[in-house]
């Protein structure tokens, strides 16, 4: 027995010390050249997905994966020009414009989801903003988003544009996170909506920031764009004032009547490498296997989750698009040997702290150490073990 202990705590130490060597080799840092991250996106494909993996195992369990619900609580009509959206009111599309749900038949919703084994249940509104909706159908949000926090869910909502005082209510209410996504770099953004500023969407996000929730943003890859648009995206994301908590990477689901409609679908393995690239330059971000997940084959999505995934949407629909059936989710996780996430985990604020406290110095990236020997990386780092 005695035996046996020592043992494990010898294991358990050597967790530990590889841990923190994989968090000097892949630090959470928001200083990143477009050179860096392009130079990581075009890495050979397998070195690549070894270093999302290793980086996601820096800071979160990679058995663990989170599920997420999303609803959209109010459909069609919207008044954006979106050139892959259904919703949009500018196109003729099978989307109807709808009322906003009632409130009764969401927190069904909301109860369904976590007795699936959702932790996240995420509200979507094909609205231009809180503004433009009115106080009264905000207010049946903000009620609808303290009810569903009381089930001990975490809690997002996309409601378009918010100001800070928007937000601020959203946070009192019990809102978890945020969800405003940038969609593309900004090079190429003119050419996919002209309704809204790439400046809009970044000025959201710090009004998001600055009341206190957590940021979700992320983008759509498979709209025409170049790899460079996709590496300009990413850097981005990297070096806004904090990560986002949550990166979701969305494959285009090219909607019928859409402006989009004729775009040829997207080659899984380019989602692969924009989810490691994700992981690496965002390495204690949840990034989200998202839209166009339904398309992957269960060997393709394996390949994503190795190379950095660790949240998914799970339910028969996103917002007004397919996805992947629970009882599928529920034989791919068995298969691969992957569990539901608890919710309120905090690894982004925990690694924070962890990198606030350190000592270590982080060496310039060749810096990031990708190929250098793991025990080298492990002895810059032990004067803080």
């Amino acid at each position: 027995m005695a035996a046996n202990r020592v043992a494990r705590h010898a294991l358990q130490s050597m967790t530990q010390a590889e841990q923190h060597a994989l968090r000097v080799k892949y630090p959470v840092r928001r200083d990143w050249e477009v050179a860096e991250v392009r130079s990581l996106f075009e890495m050979p494909l397998l070195e690549l997905v070894y270093a999302g993996a290793s980086a996601h195992r820096a800071y979160f369990s990679p058995s663990q994966v989170q599920r997420c619900t999303l609803l959209s609580i109010k459909t069609g009509g919207c008044a954006e020009d979106c050139s892959y959206c259904s919703q949009s009111s500018k196109y003729k599309t099978d989307v109807k414009a709808e009322k906003l749900m009632d409130g009764a038949d969401v927190l069904e919703a909301a109860r369904n989801a976590k007795a699936s084994g959702s932790t996240r249940f995420c509200m979507g509104a094909a609205w231009r903003g809180v503004s433009s909706a009115g106080k009264n159908q905000f207010n049946r949000v903000l009620d609808m988003i303290s009810e569903i926090r009381a089930m001990d869910m975490e809690v997002c909502a996309t409601l378009g544009m918010v100001n800070e005082e928007q937000a601020s209510r959203l946070k009192q209410a019990g809102l978890t996170a945020y969800n405003h996504n940038i969609d593309t770099s900004e090079e190429y953004y003119p050419k996919v909506i002209s309704t809204r500023s790439f400046q809009d969407r970044l000025q959201t996000l710090q009004a998001v920031r600055s009341a206190g929730l957590s940021v979700c943003c992320g983008g759509i890859i498979g709209m025409g764009e170049t790899d460079d648009d996709r590496v300009s995206m990413l850097h981005t994301l990297a070096t806004l004032p904090a990560h986002p908590e949550s990166v979701p990477i969305n494959a285009l689901v090219a909607n019928k009547g859409t402006p989009f409609e004729d775009m040829k679908p997207l080659e899984p393995i380019s989602l692969v490498r924009m989810i490691a690239t994700a992981r690496i330059v965002m390495p204690a971000s949840m990034v989200r296997l998202s839209a166009g997940r339904n398309s992957l084959g269960s060997i393709e999505q394996a390949l994503c989750f190795l190379a950095g995934a660790n949240s998914i949407f799970t339910g028969d629909k996103l917002l007004t698009t397919p996805n992947v059936k629970i009882n599928e989710d529920e034989a791919l996780f068995s298969m691969l040997g992957l569990h539901g996430k608890k919710p309120f985990g905090g690894e982004a604020t925990q690694a924070k702290e962890w990198t606030e406290k350190s000592t270590v110095h982080i060496p310039d990236p060749e810096r990031q150490g990708l190929g250098e020997d793991n025990e080298k990386v492990a002895a810059r780092g032990s004067a803080t073990l």
